[in-house]
């Protein structure tokens, strides 16, 4: 398979070569020539970033024949995967050893590798980002160097590595805390907006995993709460479910982006039609077939990391800001919380956070949208998930980061020939 694009179409490129190594032997060798060469290297998982982490001219790197667990430590609940495991495969892979990832984001076609290298998360105020789950790491660097490192052994840099964007090294083991599978009851209801807002410390402290999404120009929103239960059976998938989550939510939603994409007067109108057609839904699953949610309509999307404490002043302006009407669109916004933590360049760097997420037709314009939202985000304090769109520029991500100068000392060590910079990242560290 050729990759010439990312999954949303808003990035395409022409690599010189595109290579699927099955080994570290076969990896090491790669970037011991293309440093000989002069050339750069970027890795791909599945294309699901809206920025240029992946774009290159010379050679492009799949992981996709180097998928599966390396070894398994059931004592301790812990396991050593390949870091081109996709996490639909690891979850299964996992499950099938009685374990599961503590917390998941809503997607699960990414590699584990690209899922913590762009600080990817799922929900919950007590959770952190799926890098937190990490304890120890493998890459290849930009010397073809084998680099481990832990929590333990040589943490500054694993505080580095497990939040990188790709330019320390390619990640080739990823080892994980997980925990004994379980199983997760999920509540999907749709309710006034005004009331979750209000009630939202509540909402939080109740359920491990709460998020929600706001219909624009309503005042309607999804809710989406989880909670770990254990006297409950797995349910068979049913047609109720089968039509609201994935008719609905897809081929429908897709009729309705299309008409909004040549009708943009009606906005309005499709987003209130969509919100009349959510159903409330209950269902009890194993944790990894419950967090994942199949996307087919394309779109652009920024997300942004904020202070959960700002978060209610962020959320008017966003909310006034959206029903001003002077944008083309219509999508949902979505709303989750983190836990902070203590990686170098994670959004959720030493504080709890909030994560609102905004979504545009692929086939509309979003650059004035985002544009408008990002300088509400960027007042406070705002850092965007790496593989969501944002225009930082070179010094912006230092002033967010406290810890972006040793990050970049790690850089410079690990990969002194700036094998894994292409122009996007040069522009983004300033190098």
């Amino acid at each position: 398979m050729k990759h010439t694009k990312n999954w949303a179409g808003n990035i395409t490129w022409q690599p010189s070569q595109i290579l699927y190594p099955t080994s570290e032997k076969e990896i090491q060798k790669i970037v011991l020539k293309a440093a000989n060469d002069n050339q750069k290297i970027r890795v791909i998982g599945t294309g699901h970033s809206f920025t240029a982490l992946c774009k290159t001219k010379d050679i492009l790197i799949s992981l996709d024949q180097y998928q599966g667990i390396i070894s398994i430590q059931k004592d301790q609940y812990q396991a050593t995967v390949k870091g081109g495991t996709k996490l639909s495969l690891l979850g299964e892979l996992l499950f099938k050893e009685g374990l599961a990832m503590e917390n998941l984001g809503d997607i699960d076609v990414q590699s584990i590798a690209g899922t913590i290298s762009t600080g990817t998360h799922g929900t919950g105020k007590n959770l952190g980002t799926i890098s937190t789950q990490v304890i120890a790491l493998r890459f290849i660097n930009g010397k073809g160097e084998l680099i481990e490192c832990s929590d333990t052994n040589n943490r500054e840099l694993f505080k580095a590595a497990q939040v990188s964007l790709g330019v320390l090294g390619i990640i080739t083991g990823v080892t994980l805390q997980c925990v004994p599978a379980y199983k997760l009851a999920l509540q999907i209801q749709k309710e006034n907006l005004d009331t979750i807002i209000k009630d939202l410390d509540n909402r939080n402290n109740d359920n491990r995993n709460f998020e929600f999404y706001w219909l624009p120009y309503t005042n309607t929103a999804l809710t989406k709460s989880s909670n770990i239960v254990t006297d409950s059976e797995p349910d068979k998938v049913n047609f109720f479910n089968y039509w609201s989550e994935y008719v609905i939510e897809n081929y429908v939603f897709k009729l309705f982006c299309e008409y909004a994409h040549w009708f943009p007067s009606q906005n309005v109108a499709i987003s209130k039609l969509s919100a009349a057609a959510i159903s409330n839904v209950k269902k009890v699953y194993y944790s990894h077939k419950i967090y994942a949610t199949q996307r087919l309509v394309k779109f652009r999307e920024m997300e942004y990391n904020i202070p959960v404490e700002a978060y209610q002043d962020v959320w008017k302006e966003v909310v006034k800001t959206v029903n001003s009407k002077k944008f083309n669109i219509h999508f949902p916004i979505e709303v989750r919380f983190t836990k902070g933590d203590d990686i170098s360049l994670s959004p959720a760097y030493q504080r709890d956070s909030a994560y609102i997420a905004c979504h545009v037709y692929n086939k509309k314009e979003y650059q004035p949208y985002f544009e408008a939202l990002e300088n509400i985000f960027r007042a406070y304090g705002g850092r965007p998930h790496w593989g969501k769109m944002n225009n930082l520029k070179a010094g912006d991500v230092a002033d967010l980061y406290p810890e972006f100068s040793t990050f970049m000392k790690h850089r410079a060590m690990q990969d002194p020939y700036k094998i894994f910079i292409n122009p996007y990242l040069q522009e983004l560290f300033g190098i």
